[in-house]
């Protein structure tokens, strides 16, 4: 069955199993022309940090609505840095800008269309403290009707203090916890390939990553079937169409929601294996895509 750990209830878990003195928390939130869900996901992000946890927000465009929300929550404890992009620099730099200059002993991106569930950041804080071998580790991001359990629990394993993870090469790059350790021996994210590239080759090297099971469910506002998303009719999704829906050439909302639920099915069977993904393998493994699509 589909378990989320999520809410206020795990709030009694997460007290329980935190060390007496936290390790600290950076966390780049980055924002660019959607005021609506901004002032859902930094709220909702800032409420969920505790005094160990430091928000960097790194604002794109020029956008005045979402500025001015963004600028309202200045004054929040947890508010620690800001930084205005007139340009929209997308991810990597804003990634980069907290990675270079944070001090915390993890680190974090979330972004403007999640809405982040209550105590996540303890629960992967302390999975990472019994763990050494995790790497990038996070919430999981599609509702309960994606997940397979015949697929999901191949590639769900259990590792010391009873932490389990549906271990993958990659996860998703809103909603994770990564060992500052991990950008130490990666460096920074490069041009030459994006935050999934970056995970494959961190597992390459012999970090664990994955998603925490019993999931943290982050809301994806972007996907037409969460409670809050603004893509509720057809003509929603034309004149607010996600990234990543233009990226891979979506014409229509049915597609856009076709296309996600293809992407939980294709976390839930990929190969953990990260030495295919890299190199002449890779190369190999889309060969034989490219054969089996034209047959």
């Amino acid at each position: 069955m589909w378990r989320p750990g999520v809410g206020m209830a795990g709030c009694a878990f997460v007290e329980a199993h935190l060390m007496s003195s936290p390790m600290t928390i950076d966390i780049v939130f980055i924002t660019y022309n959607r005021p609506e869900y901004t002032r859902l996901s930094l709220k909702r992000l800032l409420d969920t940090c505790d005094e160990s946890m430091r928000v960097w927000v790194w604002h794109n465009g020029t956008d005045e609505e979402t500025l001015e929300i963004v600028q309202s929550f200045r004054d929040h404890p947890s508010f620690f840095k800001f930084h205005h992009s007139i340009e929209n620099k997308k991810l990597n730099e804003p990634t980069n800008w907290l990675w270079t200059h944070a001090k915390g002993d993890f680190l974090s991106k979330v972004d403007d269309d999640c809405l982040m569930p209550y105590g996540w950041a303890n629960v992967l804080r302390q999975a990472h403290t019994d763990v050494p071998e995790f790497g990038v580790i996070g919430c999981w991001r599609f509702p309960e009707e994606d997940f397979v359990p015949e697929l999901a629990n191949k590639k769900t394993k259990e590792f010391a203090g009873g932490h389990q993870l549906m271990q993958n090469c990659w996860i998703e790059g809103s909603g994770y916890l990564m060992k500052r350790e991990c950008t130490r021996r990666m460096k920074l994210l490069s041009t030459k390939y994006s935050f999934t590239g970056y995970c494959i080759r961190l597992a390459a090297k012999g970090w664990v990553n994955g998603w925490y099971y019993p999931f943290l469910y982050q809301e994806h506002m972007d996907d037409p079937r969460a409670s809050h998303t603004l893509l509720k009719t057809e003509e929603d999704f034309q004149c607010k169409m996600p990234l990543t829906a233009k990226n891979f050439g979506m014409s229509s909302l049915d597609e856009w929601v076709q296309w996600l639920r293809d992407d939980a099915v294709r976390a839930q069977t990929a190969i953990i294996n990260p030495k295919l993904y890299i190199g002449w393998r890779s190369k190999l493994r889309r060969l034989r895509k490219k054969f089996v699509s034209k047959k």
